[in-house]
């Protein structure tokens, strides 16, 4: 079930994180696309079951303004690498080493999924894991895609 933020068109919270590479990535860099921030743990099976789906949707939209951000609560630079490896992941995934932006988020549940329109502000958001390639998923963000 999507659950729908209770005042759209609300700004999303700040991030600003390294990813396992050490660069920065922030929100504010990145008005104008759609971008789609999953919080998931190398702990978290559900997660790590989800994250392909949202590499075949990063592959899928390719060459459009879409920014996939996969925010790891806890753990290293190292998991994050050896998870992109093990899976094949090609979108950044950032390091939120003492869960303050999961926090600052309200995320209570992994995985936890917002996706933001081009103008920044947060237009919907799932709990719980889905399949973001199939059809339903990629027409909703394809939706928000500018003109």
């Amino acid at each position: 079930m999507i659950a729908i933020v209770a005042a759209l068109l609300v700004a999303a919270p700040s991030l600003d994180l390294l990813d396992a590479a050490g660069a920065r990535h922030t929100l504010s860099g990145l008005r104008g696309k759609v971008v789609v921030v999953n919080f998931w743990a190398t702990w978290c099976e559900p997660c790590k079951d989800e994250l392909p789906s949202l590499e075949r949707l990063r592959a899928a939209l390719d060459g459009k303004s879409v920014v996939i951000l996969g925010v790891q609560a806890g753990g290293s630079a190292r998991t994050a690498k050896d998870t992109a490896a093990d899976l094949g992941l090609r979108f950044p995934l950032l390091l939120d080493r003492d869960q303050a932006v999961m926090k600052a988020w309200k995320v209570s549940l992994l995985p936890t999924t917002f996706v933001l329109g081009p103008d920044g502000k947060v237009k919907f958001s799932q709990k719980g894991e889905v399949d973001w390639s199939s059809p339903k998923w990629r027409r909703k963000i394809e939706a928000l895609l500018p003109p």
